[in-house]
């Protein structure tokens, strides 16, 4: 089996709509007032209704981007909060937290 979908918590819909519309050019659907659905993401998904943030330590969505200082910039100007940056064998990396406190990364591939 793969992975066909991903949801995550968001206390805001309008902020979490415009802060991934802004950043990344996702698109929404809202399904009542309980549910976000996402397109445009390379994965489909959405975010449920949820009170308060997330915990720190679950699971890590990690978006690739071309260029990623162009990334941070979108990130940083949409809102959203650099709380790392790293690089590893073969790329670098940052992460970030979204208006709801979700904490997702985006990383490039370096040249060989």
């Amino acid at each position: 089996m793969k992975i066909d979908y991903v949801e995550m918590p968001s206390s805001d819909f309008a902020a979490t709509k415009a802060f991934y519309t802004s950043a990344f050019g996702w698109e929404f659907e809202e399904w009542g007032e309980e549910y976000l659905a996402f397109s445009n993401a390379g994965l489909e998904g959405g975010f449920r209704r949820a009170e308060g943030p997330p915990p720190r330590g679950g699971s890590l969505i990690i978006l690739l981007a071309e260029d990623l200082g162009a990334a941070e910039k979108a990130v940083t100007g949409a809102g959203g909060e650099i709380i790392e940056r790293h690089e590893f064998p073969g790329g670098k990396r940052f992460h970030f937290t979204d208006p709801s406190g979700n904490e997702l990364a985006v990383w490039t591939k370096l040249p060989l």
